[in-house]
């Protein structure tokens, strides 16, 4: 950190401090309030307020105060102050409690097209008729509001102190990109990561929900097996491209769910050929090695994606194929795989209890 930075953060810190917590009565930052302060070349600031559950309400002003407060010092040009409250919920307020069907989304690797997958699965459930939401847990490259088109839109907290989630396409969706300066960089230690994670599972309203989808964070660490652990799950699906290096993560991914007992409803192939117009098939990634590998472990396989020009556009857009054009073909298939993954529910007739790993 230069000597520009290191002088501003410096600055923002004592005027944080400044602040009287209700709590404790001593600065903000002294009695441990705030985390995840960053500090940006371009005079971007964030930071996280964490208040008491049973008081979180009268937090709401100081983090109002903060936010304020922070933005008069010269130097700053934007200030992303987001408040949370750790500590049990009302079930009838925020969390998963009343939600059938939690089915997770994984790659075990990045750069596999899996948000979009699970977005236009997504979007292919509720096609369906379920009601369904979208939980973005991809804490480092958070895609939803991209590929949900969400842009600048904030979620709300309700009375509850939970936050409502985002409508879009039909889904209730959430994402750590709808709380945070999306040209800001994700610095997080991995307990902070898994902190966000529990908050975004436990402190939101989603109500009755019949599928909530969740768009997990590539790999198999800490957060993925917080997750897995914390999440009554019905299933994971599992999306790879053809090519060896994307094959071995989802070896260590399907080994990672057997090991948590979470049942896997099918292995997609993404990208898995480019078809020109006249119909002829070049396999860019490799033929068919999702399909060996899922038949290798015993798990479903769902079906191949291919790369399709309709599919990027849609993404790029902020409108999901499957919702903007149901009729198309990528569309067609990918509603089939959400047909194929729900009946795998139905026949594994899992309660998903909660999870240990031993």
């Amino acid at each position: 950190m230069n000597n520009r930075l290191a002088l501003l953060r410096e600055s923002v810190e004592q005027r944080l401090d400044a602040i009287r917590d209700p709590s404790t009565g001593k600065g903000l930052f002294t009695s441990g309030r705030i985390s995840g302060l960053e500090v940006r070349w371009d005079g971007k600031v964030s930071f996280t307020l964490e208040a008491p559950p049973e008081v979180a309400e009268h937090y709401v002003a100081v983090r109002d105060r903060a936010d304020a407060e922070v933005r008069k010092i010269e130097g700053v040009r934007g200030v992303t102050a987001v408040l949370t409250a750790h500590g049990p919920k009302p079930q009838s307020a925020g969390g998963i409690g009343r939600v059938k069907h939690v089915i997770a989304v994984a790659s075990a690797k990045g750069g596999v097209g899996k948000s979009t997958v699970a977005v236009n699965l997504a979007c292919s459930f509720a096609a369906l008729g379920h009601g369904t939401g979208l939980l973005d847990l991809d804490v480092y490259g958070p895609s939803a509001p991209t590929l949900l088109g969400t842009g600048e839109r904030r979620p709300q907290m309700s009375r509850e102190k939970v936050l409502d989630p985002l409508d879009a396409h039909g889904l209730k969706t959430m994402s750590i990109g709808y709380l945070v300066d999306p040209a800001s960089p994700m610095i997080w230690r991995g307990a902070m990561a898994t902190s966000a994670v529990r908050q975004m599972i436990d402190e939101v309203a989603w109500g009755e929900l019949d599928v909530l989808v969740l768009d997990m964070p590539p790999g198999t660490g800490d957060v993925q097996v917080t997750l897995v652990q914390r999440v009554p799950l019905a299933g994971a699906i599992i999306v790879s491209t053809p090519q060896e290096m994307a094959l071995a993560d989802v070896r260590r991914g399907l080994a990672m769910f057997e090991k948590t007992r979470a049942p896997i409803l099918g292995v997609i192939e993404n990208m898995a050929y480019f078809e020109t117009a006249d119909g002829k098939r070049t396999h860019i990634f490799g033929e068919g090695g999702a399909r060996r590998t899922a038949e290798a472990a015993g798990a479903p396989f769902l079906g191949e994606i291919p790369i399709d020009v309709a599919l990027r556009e849609s993404c790029d857009a902020g409108v999901p194929l499957v919702a903007a054009q149901p009729d198309h073909p990528v569309s067609r298939r990918i509603l089939d795989m959400a047909q194929a993954a729900l009946a795998n529910v139905a026949r594994l007739n899992k309660a998903a209890p909660r999870i240990q790993v031993k």
